[in-house]
């Protein structure tokens, strides 16, 4: 599956402005490592990338194939961070994986110290990002994860800021989900 621009400009323009969402569905492992490789391309220092989806959705499975399509080597297994709250992995660029399951809101977020880690000049990803409450920040990418069946997943992408918005329409494996009006 390829899941890069195709040089139709004039219609990835109309889609960005008439669009808020993209989806894609994904029929197993394949699929979700092209979604996750068009992501790793069009990634910059200093991005946020908020994962939804119930327990067992695929959270930390994006997280792995996003941090493979970033360099992030072998040695550096990339697992979900639920007891330790945060990790860091080195490969293209710094990666900081928060997982905030165990936290209960915001307060608990600020209490720990992460909200730091969204001025890193890395990739922040951040699993159970609801409870930031009104910290969630304004410019990021939303992705949120919903199991079909034993190995399907729907994805449906959110861009939140003008770069972010420019990047995903450009990722040709989407779907976009237009706004109603």
């Amino acid at each position: 599956m390829n899941c890069n621009s195709n040089g139709n400009d004039q219609l990835f323009d109309k889609m960005k402005q008439a669009t808020k969402s993209w989806q894609m569905t994904c029929a197993g492992t394949e699929d979700l490592k092209a979604i996750t490789e068009a992501v790793a391309q069009s990634i910059e220092p200093g991005d946020i990338i908020l994962l939804y989806g119930e327990l067992g959705a695929g959270k930390t499975t994006l997280t792995q194939l996003l941090a493979t399509a970033l360099d992030v080597g072998e040695d550096q297994y990339v697992s979900s961070p639920s007891f330790s709250l945060l990790h860091e992995y080195r490969g293209k660029i710094p990666i900081f994986h928060m997982d905030l399951y165990r936290l209960r809101d915001e307060d608990d977020v600020e209490a720990a110290g992460l909200l730091e880690v969204f001025t890193q000049n890395g990739l922040c990803i951040v699993e159970w990002p609801d409870r930031l409450g009104s910290s969630v920040p304004p410019v990021r990418l939303d992705i949120e994860i919903m199991k079909d069946h034993a190995t399907d997943r729907q994805l449906i992408l959110t861009p939140h800021g003008a770069s972010w918005t420019t990047r995903v329409s450009r990722m040709t494996c989407l779907t976009p989900v237009y706004k109603s009006t």
